[in-house]
Formats: C-alpha cells, sequence, structure tokens
C-alpha cells in the first residue's frame, strides 16, 4: 500500500493530507504561521515559516504509519506570491503575497503604458496588484539593493519544493499568474523578463504540474525518516490543484467554488484567451489550459446579509420561505459587489445594490435576491467562456455556500446546467496528492486518476421551465451594472 502526501501551502497555515492509493484520506495536520503587515495594505510572510511548517508537519502526519510507504509529495499553492533567493539560495526579503497591494502605481505603468492589448498579446493577461511581475517592479524600484542580489525567483510551493529536493524548479499554472509567462506557448515571456530587468537564468526551470521536479535530498529524508526515493511533484497553483481534487480536467470541465470569494473555474484542451481579458487564461495542471473568473464577493454577500443586516447566523431558516414558486418571479435584483469586482467586470468602484423593491417587498424577497444575484454574477463568466466556444454541460460545486440546497437549485438553473457535488472536497491538498500519484507512475495522466479518485456523491438537474424564468430575469440584471457604471464612479469621488 503506498501513501502520497497532499501539501496546501495557503495564506494563514500549511495543511497536510497523507491518501493512500485507493483515494482514501489517511490523516491530515495544519500548522498555522504568522502574516506580516508592514505597512497598510501590505502583505508578506517569511518563506523560513512555511520552510518549518512543512518539515514539522509531514512527521506529525506520518505518526503511526509505515514511512517507508510514502511514494511522492505534491503541492497546491497560494500563487502569485514573489520569493528571491540570492546566489546561495538564502531568501533575501520576505515573500509579498497576492494579496498585497503595494504595486498600484506598477499596475497602472504596466496596464497604461504598456498597454493591455500588448501584456494579453505577450501573456494572455492583464495586470493585477496580486501578480508577480508588478512586485519585482516595486522591489527593483524601492529596493535596488535587494533587486541587485537575486539569483533566483520563484513561487511559494516551489520554495517548498526546492527544499525538499534542492531544485529550482515551478509548473505552468503556477507561473500563469507572474505575468511573466507566454501561457500560449508555454515558455518565459522574453520582453516582459526584459521590462522587469529580470534574465532567464534567473526563472526557475518550468515543468507539467505532475511531472517530478526530483528526490529528496539526503538531509531532508534523514530528518523526516523517509526514504530518498520519495518523487516530488511540481504541483500546481491553489485554484488548479484544487480543480483537479475535484476532477475538473479535460475539455469542457468546470468547477463553481462558492466561498468567501467565487471562482468559476473551466478547463480546456485548448488555449483561449477573450478580448477584454475578463477571465484569466491560465495553464491547466492536467497539461491544457484553463479559464478562471474570480469574483469578490460570493458566499460573503449572503453572510453580510444574514449576520451583519439581519443579525442571524440561522441561513436555513432564513431560506426556508423561499418556496420553488418564488423562484425566477422575484421583482428585486442584487448586484453582488460589495468589494468592487474583478470577473468578468474589472470595476474596483462597483458596489453592493438592491434594486425593485416596492412596498411588499419581504425580507426573503431580499435573501432570494442576493442568492439569485451572486448567481447571475458568475453566468457573467460563465457567458464569456461560452462566447469562446467551450461547450460546458455540467459542473462541479464546492465551498460554503454550496451547503445550501437552495442555492444549489438556484445556480443550476440560472445556469441550465447539472451541478455534481464531490465526495471529498479536501481542495488544493487533495489535488497534489493526485499530481504525486501521477508523478510516480501510479496513474498515466491527471484525467485516469480524476477518473479513478474523484466520486460524485449528489447531482443537482436544472428543470426546463425554471431555467427559462431565470433566463428572462438574467437578461434583465445584466442590464443594471452598465447602468450604473458612471455612477459608481461618480460615488467614489
Amino acid at each position: 500500500m503506498m501513501l502520497y502526501i497532499g501539501v496546501d501551502l495557503g495564506t494563514s497555515a500549511v495543511k497536510l493530507l497523507l491518501m493512500d492509493e485507493q483515494g482514501s484520506i489517511r490523516n491530515m495536520v495544519t500548522r498555522a504561521y504568522p502574516l506580516e503587515f508592514p505597512h497598510p495594505g501590505w502583505s508578506q510572510q517569511n518563506p523560513a515559516d512555511w520552510r518549518e511548517a512543512v518539515l514539522e508537519g509531514i512527521p506529525a502526519l506520518l505518526a503511526g504509519f509505515d514511512r517507508s510507504q510514502v511514494a511522492g509529495i505534491g503541492a497546491g499553492g497560494q500563487m502569485h506570491g514573489l520569493v528571491v533567493l540570492d546566489e546561495h539560495d538564502q531568501v533575501i526579503r520576505p515573500a509579498i503575497l497576492w494579496n498585497d497591494g503595494r504595486t498600484a502605481k506598477q499596475v497602472e505603468y504596466l496596464n497604461n503604458q504598456i498597454g493591455k492589448g500588448q501584456l494579453s498579446q505577450w501573456t494572455a493577461n492583464i495586470a493585477f496588484a496580486g501578480f508577480t511581475a508588478p512586485k519585482l517592479l516595486w522591489m527593483r524600484e524601492n529596493e535596488p539593493e535587494l533587486f541587485a542580489r537575486i539569483h533566483k525567483i520563484m513561487l511559494p510551493k516551489d520554495y517548498i519544493n526546492y527544499v525538499l529536493t534542492g531544485v529550482h524548479a515551478t509548473d505552468y499554472s503556477d507561473a500563469s499568474g507572474m505575468l511573466l509567462l507566454d501561457v500560449e506557448h508555454k515558455c518565459w515571456c522574453r520582453p516582459m523578463l526584459e521590462l522587469c530587468g529580470i534574465r532567464e537564468s534567473q526563472m526557475p526551470k518550468l515543468l507539467e504540474s505532475y511531472m517530478p521536479v526530483g528526490t529528496l535530498l539526503p538531509e531532508i529524508a534523514a530528518r523526516l525518516d523517509l526514504p530518498e526515493t520519495v518523487v516530488v511533484a511540481a504541483g500546481a497553483g491553489d485554484n488548479a490543484a484544487a480543480a483537479v481534487g475535484t476532477g475538473t480536467v479535460g475539455e469542457g470541465g468546470c468547477n463553481i467554488s462558492l466561498g468567501t470569494s467565487g471562482t468559476i473555474f473551466i478547463s480546456s484542451e485548448h488555449f483561449r484567451v477573450d478580448a477584454n481579458n475578463a477571465l484569466h487564461a491560465f495553464a491547466h495542471a492536467d497539461g491544457g489550459y484553463h479559464l478562471m473568473g474570480c469574483m469578490l464577493s460570493a458566499a460573503s454577500c449572503n453572510k453580510w446579509l444574514m449576520e451583519d443586516i439581519y443579525h442571524t447566523t440561522d441561513y436555513a431558516a432564513e431560506q426556508a420561505g423561499i418556496t420553488d414558486g418564488k423562484l425566477g418571479n422575484n421583482h428585486v435584483y442584487f448586484l453582488p459587489y460589495l468589494m468592487g469586482e474583478r470577473s468578468p467586470i474589472n470595476d474596483t468602484n462597483a458596489r453592493g445594490t438592491f434594486i425593485g423593491m416596492t412596498m411588499d417587498t419581504t425580507r426573503q424577497d431580499l435573501t432570494q435576491a442576493v442568492l439569485e444575484g451572486v448567481a447571475f454574477a458568475i453566468r457573467d463568466s460563465f457567458a464569456v467562456a461560452q462566447s469562446l466556444g467551450i461547450a460546458i454541460t455540467k459542473s462541479k460545486i464546492c465551498g460554503g455556500g454550496a451547503k445550501s440546497p437552495l442555492w444549489k437549485k438556484i445556480l443550476a438553473n440560472v445556469l441550465n446546467i447539472e451541478l455534481e457535488c464531490v465526495a471529498s472536497e479536501q481542495g488544493p491538498g487533495l489535488g497534489g496528492a493526485m499530481l504525486a500519484m501521477v508523478a510516480c507512475g501510479a496513474y498515466p495522466t491527471v484525467k485516469a486518476a480524476c477518473q479513478a479518485l474523484v466520486q460524485v456523491s449528489e447531482v443537482i438537474r436544472p428543470e426546463p421551465e425554471l431555467a427559462r424564468r431565470y433566463d428572462g430575469r438574467y437578461n434583465q440584471f445584466r442590464q443594471i451594472y452598465p447602468a450604473c457604471r458612471q455612477l459608481f464612479q461618480q460615488l467614489q469621488q
């Protein structure tokens, strides 16, 4: 019985899981580490904290198990973080994280001086504050002495793989979020490297997520009491790794996550990018590509209404009165832009808005409007993918919001597709362990691993009449934001 370790290197903690070759989770361990906020809007971490969390967590994970059975390790990790090493492979400065906002000036320069069209042509994406390239520009401008010492640049989970193997490598899915990769041709983008003052020799080597980076260094194997033959897979960015864990691979695979934020992840065998860069166009961990829409407020919209406005935590009771007859017949609409919005409108000025209320509007109508508003906003991103010719007939669904049967029913009918709930929802760590299985040869492809290991526990099917009603409602919803866009901008002045 071979065992595989999955690493989910998150922003607040590393979650480790141990999986056997049948796909059963045998053990899980979490090790937290601190976040630093040295200035308002800045967010960084010390990679040494990740290192110790992983090296202390793995022995705890394996307590009581036969360590000689461990065959592979695979990681999914927080994306975009800038990790820089000197010529002795020592960390030069704390890693600047995905949620760090110090690069507004550099993002402005990239999108407006270099131009969104040029960036998209080079990298298939436009600049966001969280991406890695703007951080390099910031470092060159604000920390020139440290910038001059950079010998290797990598991403958070790549640093863990380096600690384990001594190899500087990354995978295509994680590298896609750096704004330094030519995503279509899967190679480093020379014009972007030059723009950032970086040589290709400073970048890690590029691998598919399921490829081996190497095996354990002798001193690491000794510390962990593991065989030196343990294979470390290249792994993936957290969203791509989580998609593998839900079986979202191949042409037209789709996963919707109703977490604090919402994501729609659409896998494709072919490279595609939409004209407005409304969706991120990244490489996928299965060897293909994916499009991803990220909305900043999803389940958090419902949490805000329930807890901050209604002062209740009994979500089910609030939804109980929303009967089937009310679905598709609500006259109240809600724009779910409580924190501005990314995909597909990319407007930081957008705001949450109720519209259509009358004297007979009820508390339940508002609750229903929030659930529907999030579903409609997900359909906005879904429609972009469909416009590129991707045929999506069903989607996996996960995240806290997916615990609501009503919300799943609304979403299935708004999108008019089947929704599948997966039996084991373990996020990036599960995907990481599955990538390790492929790297070790237990499965020939990521798709084969998904077919064997991912099980669907429930299917929600759309109802033709209800889907038709929601189609009409959606066509009204999509007119609200364009009508409010200029007003939102004026309200911020």
